[in-house]
């Protein structure tokens, strides 16, 4: 059974999104406050969490940037639909999905289990894929820049790996949506994506502000270039 940790104080959206969830199957352990959760995740482990931006004793923000110190848990935030800054900051911070409220209970399910199915599939047997000074190592699920470890999340990984699996390939912004989210990709915006372009461009690129490895095809979307250095 799938462990979902969800930080929340709302208490109707806590009674009725729990509900749900556990219909589906999941497990559900719930924190209302920033310091219940901390102790929570310190002695838990789950398959996702779901964060509020706005909590009594402080911001999913700051939760999101500890937890991810030290896993790579799939994280999900729920924030108010007129604050796109929220997002882009979430995504920024190491968050791999955001949803607005209100929202459908059906999106928000969907959301879910594309976020878990993903992360079943962040380590996938196969074999090497090395280019431009990056090692992809599909056995145990991790990326290397010149022999050193990246930090990804499983959302970083995947775009990688679709990247790398099709070298010198104009990849449209559909297409990636449609392969990273394994879901319906209406629900992802496209500014999503470009927060997760940059994200990994300041992981693998020597210099992110002008990109050797994913460059932007005017026009048409992102491909790997085979060209740049390494």
């Amino acid at each position: 059974m799938k462990r979902i940790f969800f930080v929340e104080d709302d208490l109707s959206l806590i009674g009725g999104l729990t509900y749900a969830m556990k219909k589906e199957g999941y497990e559900v352990e719930n924190a209302r406050t920033a310091a219940e959760a901390e102790v929570l995740w310190a002695e838990g482990k789950y398959d996702l969490v779901i964060l509020d931006v706005a909590l009594p004793d402080g911001t999913g923000f700051a939760l999101c940037e500890k937890m991810r110190q030290i896993s790579k848990v799939p994280i999900m935030f729920l924030t108010a639909a007129d604050e796109e800054t929220d997002m882009i900051m979430g995504l920024d911070i190491g968050a791999d999905d955001y949803i607005t409220k209100p929202f459908k209970l059906a999106v928000f399910l969907s959301r879910i289990h594309a976020l878990l199915r993903r992360s079943e599939n962040f380590v996938q047997a196969g074999e090497e894929i090395s280019m431009n000074g990056i090692t992809l190592d599909m056995r145990s699920g991790e990326a290397r820049k010149e022999g050193k470890t990246l930090e990804l999340t499983s959302g970083e990984y995947k775009l990688l790996r679709m990247f790398m699996e099709n070298p010198d390939r104009v990849l449209t912004a559909e297409q990636i949506l449609a392969g990273l989210w394994d879901c319906d990709e209406n629900f992802i915006e496209n500014k999503t994506l470009a927060v997760y372009i940059r994200r990994l461009r300041m992981k693998i690129e020597d210099d992110p502000g002008a990109p050797e490895k994913i460059v932007t095809v005017r026009g048409m979307g992102y491909k790997w270039s085979t060209k740049g250095k390494g």
